[in-house]
């Protein structure tokens, strides 16, 4: 019998996520919310509708619960759903804060039979895929250091009655929103950053979050990071620049529904440093769709279904990304004094 699945918020993400559930026999999706549906319920074959996600979790008789409701709701569906006897899938980010995580964590302590997974989709691009093999293989080294890019032209759409413009409802901006998966990707190619520098600024959009972070971090054993995520490039823009002891990683672009942000690539160059006269060898590779979204749901079902552990997207790593996201707010000693309270 396949797992009866519930979603929780209906928008591009849950259809996104319902698409690719319906391909997959572990699962059957049986019941979705969306607070649109007050006003424009929705007429789904065989499946059940609900305007608010509480209703959903307390009427349907579920298996599974996939959180994608707006940031502000995240962390309590998902605790909902936990209190539910429910495995549950969310989507990044986790939750508005570090601290909205805490109750996740104590309540997984004491019912380890439940599981949960985030949804940080990007590790299951085949570039990152085939760049997160490279540097395990040890073939070009170990990681020196690290530069990416990730960025559009707005925060979305940029109405005042925007949740994501308003920290109360989003916790933060473009960093929160998308610069989020560039430190995921960042600290799996290279582990935990400890020493981080930063600059925020809210001063082109002039909404009470973020429109660009501009990030510096180190790791205990010497790898840089930088990071640039912004929501002022006018055209939509991902690039991570690994470099390692005999050569270097360039993935540029990725193969997205919306096609924004081009081509997906991966630019392996290889270089021995004893032989500085040598041309360097390249390889390039290109990436023709999107497998993401189906690589993150069978790793989801193997770990529910197989007893898998979570290699991505645990709690721990909830924790430890929200953690390091707060460090850099706080690193910029004008958004901590204006956001944090704290001098």
């Amino acid at each position: 019998m396949p797992l009866r699945v519930g979603i929780a918020g209906y928008g591009i993400v849950g259809k996104t996520r319902h698409k690719v559930l319906a391909q997959h026999e572990a699962f059957d999706v049986v019941a979705v919310s969306d607070i649109s549906f007050k006003e424009n319920p929705a007429d789904l074959d065989n499946i059940n509708t609900y305007y608010d996600y509480k209703d959903l979790i307390n009427t349907e008789d579920l298996d599974v619960l996939f959180v994608s409701v707006p940031n502000k709701l995240a962390s309590e569906a998902t605790l909902k759903g936990l209190k539910k006897g429910l495995h549950v899938f969310c989507e990044k980010p986790p939750a508005r804060s570090l601290e909205e995580l805490y109750p996740i964590r104590d309540f997984l302590q004491e019912n380890t039979d439940l599981k949960l997974m985030y949804g940080f989709n990007h590790r299951f691009h085949a570039s990152i895929i085939d760049a997160i093999s490279i540097i395990r293989d040890g073939s070009l080294g170990k990681v020196v250091n690290l530069r990416g890019v990730y960025g559009k032209s707005s925060m979305i759409s940029f109405n005042q009655t925007d949740w994501r413009t308003k920290r109360s409802e989003s916790g933060g901006g473009i960093l929160l929103d998308q610069g989020i998966h560039m430190l995921d990707l960042m600290r799996y190619f290279a582990g935990d950053f400890t020493s981080v520098h930063s600059f925020i600024s809210n001063s082109f959009w002039n909404f009470d979050v973020e429109d660009n972070a501009y990030v510096m971090m180190k790791s205990d054993n010497g790898i840089v990071a930088q990071l640039m995520s912004s929501a002022t490039q006018w055209q939509h823009t991902f690039n991570l620049n690994v470099t390692l002891e005999r050569g270097s990683l360039i993935l540029g672009g990725l193969r997205t529904s919306s096609k924004s942000y081009g081509e997906e690539t991966l630019t392996i160059i290889s270089s021995d440093p004893a032989e500085l006269n040598t041309e360097p060898q390249v390889e390039e590779r290109s990436y023709d769709e999107d497998i993401s979204w189906d690589e993150e749901i069978k790793c989801f079902a193997n770990v529910l279904l197989n007893s898998d552990k979570i290699e991505n997207g645990s709690i721990d790593e909830a924790l430890k990304i929200m953690e390091l996201i707060e460090k850099i707010y706080k690193a910029d000693p004008e958004w901590r004094a204006k956001y944090y309270n704290e001098s």
